[in-house]
């Protein structure tokens, strides 16, 4: 995939499936869970940095483990994202303007 292919969320979420589901549903979901939590810190520690490559490949690693621990909850991210679809989910606007 070069770095310019685009994917949206439903097909992200079936290949990450594809590539990842039986391994990250026999660990179970709080096993994935802490998969999760340790790419976040890895995140976090590529946001002190300076390096974009990195970056980039720490978002997508989180991303990638957040939509296999929902394939395994029974999730559809797409429609999760859907919350936002309208703006805030409390106030209604785009930007938020809740206090």
């Amino acid at each position: 995939m070069s770095d310019d292919t685009k994917i949206g969320i439903n097909e992200f979420q079936q290949l990450i499936k594809d590539i990842y589901f039986e391994r990250d549903n026999a660990r179970g979901a709080e096993g994935t869970f802490r998969w999760f939590i340790e790419e976040v810190g890895e995140l976090a520690r590529a946001m002190r940095g300076a390096d974009r490559a990195n970056l980039n490949e720490e978002f997508g690693d989180v991303l990638a483990w957040l939509v296999s621990l929902a394939s395994i909850m029974g999730v559809d991210m797409q429609a999760a994202a859907a919350k936002y679809a309208h703006g805030c989910p409390k106030c209604g606007a785009t930007p938020c303007a809740c206090d």
